[in-house]
């Protein structure tokens, strides 16, 4: 998300040096270089759309300076969403050691349970002391969870559960973000269009006059 703001921010400062209203442009724009998957493909609407706005002598390295300033931003991003899904990926082999650990502890088998009864029927007559040391040692053995590991489980859960609600509120956002550019592009074409219609008429009344 910084490396494409980043590239937002660029962009609207390259449009201002171009005197191009970023505010129309720097969003169709973007919506554009997202939308298309081949670097041939970006540079053709690039042209298509820089090409009311600038003139033909200078669209070429325009377009060129945001198809390489786009890729640097894109692959920034590429490497932060990777690393983003290693954490999760780490966090949820977390939750799952500590699972098992948890039912490990908890099940204690049934054979030990006798074993240790018949120990303590043998040596019936050993100290209140030396059977305070054995009931000790059991209970390590055993592993009971505290009530801390069992907190820090869910409060893991909770971290995975809010990243998984972002990553959802921002495909969403995205996908009305890609439908209002949509509309924005349609409008653009519209006007162009007019534009070119009224020099066209424009053209043919000045050689209807000669």
């Amino acid at each position: 998300m910084a490396a494409r703001a980043e590239f937002g921010s660029w962009l609207d400062s390259r449009l201002d040096a171009l005197q191009v209203d970023r505010d129309v442009y720097g969003t169709y724009i973007c919506s554009l270089l997202e939308e298309e998957e081949s670097e041939a493909e970006r540079l053709e609407v690039l042209r298509a759309t820089l090409s009311a706005v600038l003139e033909e002598d200078t669209i070429e390295d325009v377009c060129q300076q945001i198809l390489n300033q786009w890729a640097d931003c894109s692959a920034r991003a590429k490497a932060a969403s990777s690393q983003a899904e290693d954490e999760v990926q780490a966090i949820a082999s977390l939750i799952e050691k500590q699972a098992q650990i948890v039912v490990k502890q908890k099940e204690v088998p049934e054979l030990d349970k006798k074993r240790k009864e018949a120990l303590l029927a043998q040596y019936a007559n050993v100290t209140d002391e030396e059977d305070e040391g054995e009931e000790e040692e059991e209970l390590g053995a055993v592993g009971i969870p505290s009530e801390k590991s069992l907190f820090k489980n869910t409060n893991v859960e909770d971290v995975l559960n809010r990243r998984r609600q972002q990553r959802e509120q921002a495909k969403e956002d995205s996908h009305k973000k890609k439908e209002q550019d949509k509309m924005q592009r349609e409008k653009d074409k519209l006007s162009k269009q007019e534009r070119k219609e009224k020099e066209k008429k424009r053209t043919q009344k000045g050689e209807r006059k000669r």
